[in-house]
Order: C-alpha cells, then structure tokens, then sequence
C-alpha cells in the first residue's frame, strides 16, 4: 500500500514539474515550430511558420529554372520548363503541417508532444514530396504517340507451285512505353529535391513483334485454293481503273491468320493523293464529283464476293446506297459492299483450319478482278439462295450539273440510270448437321438517275 502512495505521489510531482517546464518553455515557442521537428531531416525546430514557408519558397523559385529536355533518338522532342510544369512543395501546407506539433487539439495529444518535444524524447520527422502538374506531359505524350507509334508489318507471302513464298520481311513496330516514361520522369523529379539541375529523359519506347514471321512459314498449313471472287469494272475510266489496281495491290499476299478478323479498312489503309490514288466520280450529298479513290469499293466487292464463296463468317458489310452498274456487269444485285474510313467497313472471319493467303489479279484486257483465297479447305458446305429482287421503282429524271472544267458545249455523261429496288438473299454454312454461320443479306437500293456534266469554261 505504501508503495502504491509512494508511486502515486511521485507522478503526481513528476506532472507537475512537466506541467512548470512546459509553461516556463512555452513562451520560447510563440509562433513557432517546437524543437525536434524535422522536414526531409533539416530541422525546423524553434523556427516560425513564416520561415518555412520562405524556405521551400525559395526552393520553388529554383525549381523553376529546371528545364527538361525529352529525348528521342538522342535528339530532343520537346523541352519543359520548371515553371510550365509548377514544380515545387506546397510551402504552405507543410508549414501548417508542422506548426500543429504540440497544437493539437486534443488535450492528452497535445501534452504528450509538448513534452516529448521540449523534453527531447521524440523527433517529429515529416517526409514531403515535389509535385508537379502532369497535365501538359500527358498532352505531350498523347501527340508523340500519334508521331511515333507504329504498328508492326507481318511479312506478306505469295502462294506458288504448292508452297508459301514470302515476298516481303516482316517489320517491328513500336509504341511509346507511356508508363515506365513517366515514371521514371517523376523519380528524375523527385530527385531534384536532393540536387538541382536540368534533366534530360528518353522517350521510353518498346518494340512490338509481327504476328507472321518468316519463320512461321511452314507452320500456316496452306495447301490449296478454297475460293475466288470475281468483279467486272467494264465501263470504268482510266483514273478508276488506276485505282482498283493500286487498292487490290494492297491485299496481295496479305495472309489472315486463323481465328483472326480480317478488316478491309485497316488493310487498304489512307485513300488519298497522297498515297497515290487518282481523282474518280463519287457520289456525295447527291451529286457527283471528282474524289480521290473512286473504284476502291469494287475491291471491297469482290473481296466480299470471295468470302462467300470461302464460307466465311461475314462480321460486317454495307450495301451502296444505290445499284452501281458496275457491279451488276456480271452479278445479280445484292453482291456489293461499299467502304469508307473508318466506316462502314467490310470484316470477315477465317474460321478455317488454316491461315488464308489472299492473291489479287486485274484482267486490264477483259476488266476483270479477282481476289483467290489459299488454305486448307475442310468439310464446309456453302449455300446462297437465289436472289430475290423487289419493290422495283424506276429511275429518277435526269440530273444536268455545270462543270467549268469542261469546254462551253461539251456534255459528258458520268453516271447512268438505275432502279431503286430491294434485294435479299439468304447465306448458310454448315459442316455435317452443324450450321456455322447463317444470315440473310438485304439490300435497299435508292432509285438513280442519269447525270451529265455540262461544260461552262470558255
């Protein structure tokens, strides 16, 4: 019992002198920081809140001459500021942060920190962090991207006398590594608290391997010519001709790999002067004019046309908005489909045991197209119905537009009459008493009329 009294009275005594300490010290820390506290190890101890914030202040105003170079190839891409970036501390926040030491507003709290401060039984260490505005890096990284990405190129083969030739390497493609940029950007940043100075970063880029490779030539189990599709142009001008012959180029020895969806779009890729296509007439917002790749949907037609004939699932296909005669020189209606980036587009589905190799050929002496698949054929069967044509309406009167390209008299006719009518037929693909694939194409055509462009130009 004595002992308990003993031990009571000298906490009491021992309070009590901690309570006389701290009132007899507490004057020293009007405004100011308590002893023993510490930002990123440098002590702020005994100092006010107005000192600290003049501190990371200044090292803001530092901060603000950094210049960051990026890198690419070793040369530089582009170039940011310290200031553009508002690198820095957040000087007030931290001084508050640190100020509330011994301020708290919890009586116990407070007392404990009041003495474990002023008695030196504890450091109060606090670890703080430059920030930076990462807004502008990401602007730049969006619009490096589209520079510097690119896609990898599968190497291209062509079919000849029972084997797979390859006629062009495959190639790497790359793409900006956004993640361990940035990283390794806000670590470079971070550093700058322990050394000033401008920082040079690479653009972090990783490579991208193809698909097909040379060295899987032998492992795509081509053996035979399962489909082909056909198209006659007859009736085309020179400029669409040239045209049909550059867009079909791009499919030649293009392989589809098993399981894969084939898109047209993404195959053909940038139709424009630019990449070599002429000026033929199109229709747009009614009328016709000259645009950059007139022709190209008589390839997506007879692409279409092969993967019928193939058996293959048919992901998406638009019909034209009106018959074009071109693609009835040889066919029912009903057996086009009509492209234009990024939509609509033609996809197809190889679902065969084999990866398919697509070989083009344009007949310039009959105005033929052929696209032919090669692969490996399994017990598939095709059926397509015949054609069902109706709500037949005729032709819309004529149309006579004024071309001041053309010589005053001159009268050149550059489109034709044609029926409105709907067409449907219907498409199946079985293997034994299993349907793989079934669905019933409709068409709705609008009727056309006869267009003649007539001269102005004097």
């Amino acid at each position: 019992m004595r002992w308990i009294i003993f031990i009571l009275i000298t906490s009491l005594v021992l309070i009590g002198l901690s309570v006389i300490i701290i009132i007899g010290e507490e004057r020293n820390y009007n405004n100011k920081i308590y002893p023993n506290v510490y930002i990123n190890e440098v002590d702020f101890g005994r100092r006010s809140k107005t000192e600290v914030l003049a501190y990371f202040n200044n090292l803001n105003r530092q901060f603000e001459k950094v210049r960051i170079d990026v890198l690419y190839q070793d040369e530089p891409t582009a170039t940011f500021s310290g200031e553009q970036l508002k690198i820095g501390y957040d000087a007030t926040g931290i001084a508050d942060r640190v100020y509330l030491i011994g301020r708290s507003p919890f009586f116990t709290s407070r007392l404990y920190q009041k003495l474990a401060t002023i008695l030196s039984w504890q450091n109060f260490k606090f670890v703080v962090n430059i920030y930076y505005d990462k807004l502008p890096v990401q602007e730049y990284i969006a619009s490096a991207k589209e520079k510097y990405d690119k896609p990898a190129k599968n190497a291209l083969f062509s079919f000849e006398n029972g084997r797979v030739v390859s006629f062009r390497q495959e190639e790497k493609g790359q793409e900006i590594d956004e993640e361990r940029f940035t990283e390794e950007l806000d670590l470079l940043i971070r550093n700058l608290e322990k050394k000033i100075d401008n920082i040079q970063i690479p653009l972090q880029i990783k490579l991208i391997s193809p698909e097909v490779t040379l060295a899987k030539a032998n492992e795509f189990g081509i053996e035979e010519l399962i489909a082909e599709g056909k198209s006659d142009f007859t009736g085309s001008i020179p400029e669409r001709v040239h045209n049909i012959i550059l867009a079909s180029s791009k499919f030649n020895g293009v392989l589809i790999p098993k399981d894969k969806i084939f898109s047209f779009n993404q195959a053909v890729g940038d139709i424009s002067s630019l990449t070599g296509y002429k000026p033929a007439y199109i229709i747009k917002a009614g009328k016709t004019v000259l645009g950059d790749g007139g022709g190209v949907c008589q390839v997506s037609t007879t692409l279409f046309r092969a993967a019928l004939s193939a058996g293959l699932p048919i992901v998406e296909r638009t019909a034209h908005a009106y018959r074009v005669g071109y693609y009835e020189n040889d066919s029912k209606p009903g057996f086009d489909a009509t492209v234009f980036a990024p939509s609509p587009d033609l996809k197809i589905k190889n679902d065969t045991p084999a990866s398919i190799l697509i070989q083009t050929e344009v007949d310039q002496i009959n105005n033929l197209l052929y696209f032919r698949f090669y692969g490996k054929k399994d017990q598939r069967k095709v059926e397509i119905s015949p054609v069902t044509v109706y709500d037949v309406v005729p032709p819309l009167p004529e149309i006579r537009q004024d071309d001041p390209t053309l010589k005053k008299g001159v009268v050149k006719q550059v489109d034709y009459p044609a029926w409105g009518a709907k067409a449907v037929f219907d498409y199946k693909v079985s293997n034994g008493d299993m349907v793989s694939f079934e669905k019933k194409f409709f068409s709705s055509y609008r009727s056309w009329q006869a267009i003649y462009l007539v001269g102005t130009a004097e």
